[in-house]
């Protein structure tokens, strides 16, 4: 390839008089480090770029952006940071754009602020008792008024599998690519010609838009009808339409399956597809026929291609009404997908459907978190170059233009929960290197296999949990004092009381909490030579029962295996993906680095230009109670809170003891502070967070209220979009206030842009 193999892009937001961005490295077609000879970058709207022949370079290729003075004709620095790697040469043979993301400069001083909110939590005069992709329009005259650059929303994916409220959770999608139908507006679809079958819905669209809370499933049924009639009604015109046939071709990939997908799902009245008899395995050929427009159910098929359609058409004005009002749209990737979903029903070799994915327990979740999610099979993905990542990403920048990745500690290792398994506290991270028997052995540590990976449980034990009902729970789940056979996992004890009600829950949660009295998990076909950590084993009455010998050794090999041991072989997992993955997109790329962050994950993110998370209740650093907003790294995001956490307003009430020191430590105020959080505390944290040196600093829309005592929301509380304690929580919240009328309160929206211009924002 004569014109170049690879090409360079990045972005340098602010740069002076004459200052050109430059590259060189480690390679003949980089100058091999020479400051004299310095390659120089072309600007192209917001990028910098360069192509080049490394067709002939030894890889990996070691590389640095950099500055030259135009003017001077001189090279004047390179970029701060370690080195930049291209690892592999998969390009010697193809084309690949590499998106570096900004470059490192500590005279880079852009800064903007943003807001993020789901999309059905917008409430207008116009919307449906949900906020809808026509909303935004409105998102985006607030975000101009008071000088946001940007808005963050959830993921917007259709999760439709049961039609009830617990399709709510918007990280549960059936399809990677499919947009949500709740989020349609009916008015858009209707238009003019077919207004009154709208029109008739008007008393029901008054009613569900006065609620203060979402209701799911009354407004996916009343919307689900109302398409299926402005369907019929526009079917014949619909299917000539040239837009519509170009949006039909360019993703054909993904949405003639998924709807085939839907219509099964409908038809069979389950999203679960081991049980659709001849369609239970996926056959293209038999998909085909399926969907084929001779068959009967070609109506019923191409509804979804209509719903899409129209869904993506909307999408698509408000994102590009945003780009002219200069406001820019994040999107948010799932680190998961639902297991009875149309990814996993055609490729089901690209997950690990025998696990489920989750967290860890943290300060919030006691028991961890277990998010029912198949496990990704990386191996598989990367033997076709990660090309269902590839098509995600490519779907995604038709409208974002940067993106949240969900967990992205997901892509260092994953928390696998086996599928016995119902809590996350059975979990371990895969991949990791197991401790192994002689470890234990050279320590002198008592052990025995059985009693380190099996529950351990003395009739103490079962008086603690159980109480008087001891005896009784003893005699149906226990032969003496190991558990049955068909009550030996979770997922058996639940079964059980699913259809026996003999016992209540505390029963059921005491069963749970024995199961998982144990010391180590045994590694997979190691034959009782190695094993994995239970987390938070030293909180285990397992381990408080064992001599302080192997208490103290334990605890010391505990600490290495979770914080040290593994280190090398997560950064090395995540170079094999993130690279990859990174240079397929122009989009902005942030990373939901939240929980158990392993030492290599600061480092891996800097070196590839991701943005991190940095939350004020949330301090990544071992010590401190709080992290403060002018500690950030400047490629970060700083947030006083995110939608899994409760606002600044409910969190202020809900523990005083650290709201005491927060008060004190944080704010430097003297003495108690006051029981609510009066508008001037709000306000000070949100400026703490807008003169942060961090890229970008993002708010809830409840937080930005919250500096206002007239138009903020009477309680706190009710501002919540998710509690991750709760395994089953409804996600309804909506703005207590249209936005149009937001619009108007002109003291409001005048205030925030003030702080915002007197922040640099």
């Amino acid at each position: 390839m004569k014109s170049g193999t690879h090409e360079f892009r990045i972005k340098a937001p602010v740069l002076q008089q004459h200052e050109v961005i430059c590259i060189s490295g480690s390679s003949d077609a980089l100058n091999d480090w020479d400051k004299e000879n310095v390659l120089l970058l072309s600007k192209n709207d917001n990028w910098w770029s360069i192509k080049l022949n490394l067709g002939k370079a030894a890889f990996p290729v070691v590389y640095k952006y950099g500055i030259y003075n135009s003017h001077d004709k001189k090279f004047t620095r390179f970029e701060d940071g370690n080195n930049r790697i291209l690892l592999n040469d998969e390009g010697r043979n193809s084309f690949t754009i590499i998106h570096d993301g900004f470059a490192m400069l500590n005279n880079i001083n852009w800064k903007a602020a943003g807001v993020a909110i789901p999309v059905f939590s917008l409430r207008s005069k116009k919307s449906f008792g949900t906020g809808e992709f026509t909303d935004l329009k409105l998102l985006v005259d607030l975000a101009k008024a008071i000088g946001l650059k940007m808005i963050q929303l959830l993921p917007v994916n259709d999760t439709t599998a049961t039609y009830t409220w617990k399709d709510s959770y918007p990280y549960s999608a059936i399809s990677a690519f499919a947009l949500h139908p709740l989020l349609l507006n009916l008015e858009m679809v209707a238009g003019k010609e077919q207004a009154a079958t709208v029109t008739a819905l008007a008393s029901h669209k008054k009613r569900l838009n006065q609620l203060g809370k979402l209701d799911y499933e009354e407004v996916m049924k009343i919307k689900m009808a109302a398409i299926r009639e402005l369907f019929t009604l526009k079917k014949d015109s619909f299917r000539d339409d040239l837009k519509y046939i170009a949006f039909f071709e360019l993703n054909r990939h993904w949405l003639e399956p998924y709807a085939a997908f839907a219509y099964l799902r409908d038809t069979y009245k389950t999203a679960d597809f081991n049980v659709w008899k001849m369609y239970a395995v996926f056959d293209e050929h038999e998909v085909q026929e399926l969907i084929s427009p001779s068959r009967k159910q070609y109506d019923e098929i191409s509804l979804h291609y209509f719903t899409q359609y129209h869904l993506h058409l909307q999408l698509k004005e408000a994102t590009e009404y945003a780009h002219k009002n200069g406001v820019i749209i994040k999107g948010d990737i799932p680190i998961g997908i639902c297991r009875n979903s149309v990814d996993a029903w055609i490729e089901p070799g690209l997950y690990h459907m025998d696990e489920q994915a989750g967290a860890p327990p943290d300060a919030f979740t006691a028991k961890g978190q277990n998010w029912g999610f198949p496990t990704y099979n990386w191996e598989a993905m990367q033997k076709d170059n990660f090309t269902w990542w590839r098509k995600r990403f490519e779907q995604m920048s038709n409208y974002f233009d940067a993106f949240r990745i969900d967990h992205i500690l997901g892509f260092f290792r994953i928390w696998s929960i086996p599928e016995h398994a119902v809590e996350g506290i059975m979990g371990r991270f895969i991949p990791a290197i197991p401790v192994s028997i002689n470890e234990l052995f050279a320590k002198n540590i008592t052990f025995e296999r059985y009693r380190y990976t099996e529950p351990y449980v003395t009739d103490a034990i079962l008086i603690e949990l159980f109480g008087d009902k001891k005896d009784a729970v003893k005699k149906t789940f226990f032969t003496g004092l190991k558990l049955k056979e068909k009550f030996n996992t979770q997922r058996k004890v639940e079964a059980y009381f699913k259809t026996d009600k003999t016992f209540d829950n505390k029963v059921k949660q005491g069963l749970y909490d024995l199961i998982t009295n144990v010391i180590f998990f045994e590694a997979e076909g190691s034959h009782g030579q190695e094993f994995h950590f239970r987390i938070s084993m030293e909180d285990t009455s397992s381990f408080k029962n064992l001599d302080k010998h192997s208490q103290k050794e334990l605890s010391a090999i505990y600490i290495n295996y979770f914080y040290h041991r593994q280190d090398e072989l997560w950064k090395k997992e995540a170079m094999k993906k993130l690279p990859g993955l990174k240079s397929n997109t122009a989009m902005l790329v942030c990373g939901e680095d939240l929980g158990m962050v392993p030492h290599c994950v600061p480092e891996v993110m800097e070196q590839l230009g991701i943005l991190s998370l940095e939350i004020q209740r949330m301090p990544k650093k071992t010590g401190i109670e709080f992290f403060h907003p002018k500690d950030a790294p400047y490629l970060s995001v700083v947030s006083p809170s995110t939608h899994d956490m409760s606002t600044i307003r409910a969190w202020w009430e809900e523990d005083s003891f650290r709201t005491r020191h927060f008060y004190q430590h944080l704010m430097g105020q003297a003495g108690d502070p006051p029981v609510y959080c009066e508008p001037w505390i709000n306000k000070e944290i949100i400026l703490q967070h807008l003169y942060s040196p961090a890229m970008w600093s993002i708010f809830q829309l409840q937080d930005l209220m919250g500096i206002d005592g007239e138009i903020r929301r009477e309680d706190p509380n009710e501002e919540r979009i998710n509690n991750p304690a709760e395994a089953e929580h409804y996600w309804n919240y909506r703005m207590h206030i249209n936005l149009e009328d937001l619009l108007e309160e002109k003291n409001f929206t005048s205030e925030l842009k003030n702080y915002i211009e007197k922040s640099g924002r």
